[in-house]
């Protein structure tokens, strides 16, 4: 006999848009969630490059971007 799957009724989380595009607000989880989803990293590593680079949109992402290759 098939084993019944069930869909769940639950809609994809998507992250939720953060309050200010230009900058991470690394105590807020939702903008940690959002930015590392974003740039394609963990928590630990977007926390790390906020802590080297500050909380700018565009530093982060051009020194997430660089350490990529």
């Amino acid at each position: 006999m098939a084993d019944n799957i069930i869909a769940s009724a639950e809609p994809i989380e998507h992250p939720k848009a953060p309050h200010d595009p230009k900058e991470i607000n690394p105590k807020m989880s939702s903008d940690i969630h959002y930015w590392a989803k974003e740039f394609g990293v963990t928590g630990d590593a977007l926390h790390e490059a906020i802590r080297v680079h500050g909380t700018h949109v565009d530093k982060v992402r051009a020194a997430l971007n660089h350490h990529k290759g």
